[in-house]
């Protein structure tokens, strides 16, 4: 039987693997926003994860069923139809309580449930708690399908990757976790990933096992870098300084070289949180998991208070002083604000009554502005200020002369210890 794929969601993750199936198989990538589509169908990707000549390489401007390859993106959930292989790629974030919120995954559970026909089978990469896909997922879809699952239609799980704006990492270098249903359906969903990840595969002998494996890659990264947080409050108040002692324990062959920083994005700093639901579930409190995520998630408080403690040793005022952030985004060189931990930063500042300027060369304005109802802007200022906080080391920011935007006995406070000149504080 000839594969025929449609991808559910077009972002960071779901775009790349479309793209990527796209050079061998006829691939319809969907999602529910339409601007996105349109966007994509003139061959440009706004996330800056596809080059534009590689995502027109693979871009056709009909239903690709009938050829043997190529991309074509579509709203409309008739262009799905007859497709075997549905693949989801939508978010999973948390709540403003930092519950899971399957939303997106139901939507789009609910989405393939409408299409899903007998034989075929559907494939989650989204980051969720073990058992998630079969608890929560697949009862939607064979309520609206009124198919019976592992009978009339199958399940994988594969989670994804990606790390956003890695022009290196990119998803077929990667090595792909796969898994099924059943034995035979994990051995097709291995199959297919494996026709285009060149980095190659390793088979799950459970869709459980492979939701568990992915979660806790996220997790121990979480929790490593709590540790380095925590360690940068410590040495900062012993007047070491923290880049010093990592560089020379660094120098032992197995030590971990984790730096301290913010830890936002929609992965390291929402994962954990999912694990840790699904522990107390079943009556385990997860003390690490969640004293990892409290020291990562106070980070942002911590830096605005070591900029008003540096005010304070210059005699400068607090009332009113104009600070310049550099950075939004979750991480350099990379457009993603999502879960951004830069913003924790800023509304602290704020909270002392500091007026606070952001300055980020990647980050859309207008979708900083409502995600978080800041303004932003690309261009560097005209004016001075009382202080600067690096918070994303973006390339542009290394190059800066940050003194020319620097007021008398203003300070400067790198958050990624990546600046050269002259700074006042740092992590």
């Amino acid at each position: 039987m000839k594969i025929k794929i449609t991808i559910i969601g077009l972002g960071y993750v779901g775009l790349p693997l479309a793209r990527l199936f796209a050079t061998k198989y006829p691939v319809v990538g969907f999602d529910t926003n339409q601007t996105r589509v349109n966007e994509l169908r003139k061959g440009h990707d706004g996330t800056l994860e596809i080059e534009d000549e590689d995502l027109k390489a693979v871009l056709i401007n009909e239903n690709p069923i009938n050829k043997e390859a190529g991309l074509y993106c579509s709203a409309a959930i008739e262009d799905i139809k007859d497709c075997n292989y549905y693949i989801v790629t939508v978010p999973t974030p948390v709540d403003k309580n930092n519950k899971p919120d399957f939303t997106p995954l139901v939507k789009a559970s609910e989405t393939v449930g409408k299409v899903i026909k007998k034989g075929d089978i559907v494939i989650y990469e989204s980051t969720v708690y073990p058992g998630a896909t079969e608890e929560v997922c697949i009862p939607i879809i064979e309520k609206i399908s009124k198919l019976t699952y592992n009978i009339d239609f199958f399940a994988g799980y594969s989670p994804e990757r990606i790390n956003p704006g890695d022009k290196e990492h990119t998803v077929e270098k990667i090595l792909k976790v796969t898994s099924g249903s059943t034995p035979e359906i994990g051995n097709k969903v291995n199959e297919l990933y494996k026709s285009v990840i060149t980095a190659g595969t390793h088979l799950a002998p459970s869709i459980k096992v492979a939701e568990a494996a992915k979660v806790i890659e996220n997790s121990q990264r979480d929790i490593n870098i709590a540790f380095v947080n925590e360690l940068a409050k410590i040495f900062n108040l012993l007047d070491i300084d923290t880049k010093a002692v990592l560089e020379a324990a660094g120098t032992k062959w197995n030590f971990l070289p984790f730096k301290p920083g913010l830890v936002g994005g929609h992965c390291i700093g929402v994962d954990p949180y999912y694990l840790a639901q699904k522990a107390q579930e079943v009556g385990y409190h997860p003390e690490i998991i969640l004293a990892g995520r409290r020291v990562n998630d106070s980070m942002g408080h911590y830096v605005a208070s070591e900029v008003i403690k540096l005010f304070v040793k210059n005699d400068k005022g607090i009332k009113n002083a104009k600070i310049l952030v550099l950075g939004i985004t979750f991480k350099e060189n990379c457009p993603d604000v999502r879960n951004t931990k830069v913003v924790d930063v800023i509304k602290n500042l704020e909270d002392f009554g500091t007026e606070v300027t952001v300055f980020d060369p990647w980050a859309n304005p207008a979708e900083v502005l409502k995600e978080y109802g800041l303004t932003t802007t690309n261009h560097p200022p005209e004016n001075t200020f009382d202080a600067i906080v690096l918070a994303v080391s973006h390339k542009e920011f290394l190059t800066m002369d940050l003194y020319k935007y620097l007021n008398k006995n203003g300070v400067i406070y790198d958050v990624k210890g990546v600046l050269t000149c002259k700074v006042h504080g740092r992590l």
